[in-house]
């Protein structure tokens, strides 16, 4: 797969000796997936069945305490980060300001079925605004009870954008 993963990245004009400088890893896709949920409009979000099962008992504990919590995103495979990447850079944006927000195709934790990105209604989605919601602060407080972590903090070690929605689950904590 590191052949494939460098060939794909190398279409898009990216190096992945670069992306492992910035300390980015490789993700597998999920091998096995389940819907974790569908929106309004009919689209089903994907994860794994020990992540869909977490989101479900999140999402349900948020709803019982008055919080909405809503997926916006979950599993993506690879050629759909390929997609993503490609349609930015289609698009004119220079690759340096989508790899502060986009992963590269193989490098984002969605492949691996455990990631969520999360909103809630009244605020826009995949924006820095989201941190200022009562879904957010529920989250700071509760999320780590069902094993999903804030991925990207502000000042990450990744080179990423804050992104106060992007939570991955990674296991219970006590």
């Amino acid at each position: 797969m590191p052949d494939e993963l460098a060939a794909l990245n190398a279409l898009l004009g990216i190096d992945v000796q670069t992306l492992a400088a910035r300390g980015l890893r490789p993700f597998a896709e999920a091998d096995t997936l389940v819907v974790a949920e569908r929106n309004a409009s009919g689209r089903e979000f994907e994860l794994t069945p020990s992540a869909a099962a977490a989101w479900l008992a999140m999402r349900d504990a948020a709803a019982a305490d008055g919080v909405t919590l809503q997926l916006v995103s979950a599993y993506r495979s690879i050629a759909r980060q390929h997609e993503i990447v490609a349609a930015k850079l289609a698009r004119g944006q220079r690759l340096e300001d989508i790899l502060q927000v986009s992963a590269a195709p193989g490098f984002s934790e969605h492949h691996t079925g455990r990631a969520v990105d999360i909103g809630t209604p009244d605020s826009p989605a995949l924006e820095e605004a989201f941190e200022q919601t009562p879904a957010f602060a529920w989250l700071q407080a509760n999320a780590g009870r069902f094993g999903f972590v804030l991925s990207f903090p502000r000042g990450n070690a990744c080179g990423y954008l804050y992104e106060p929605w992007h939570w991955c689950y990674q296991q219970v904590t006590a």
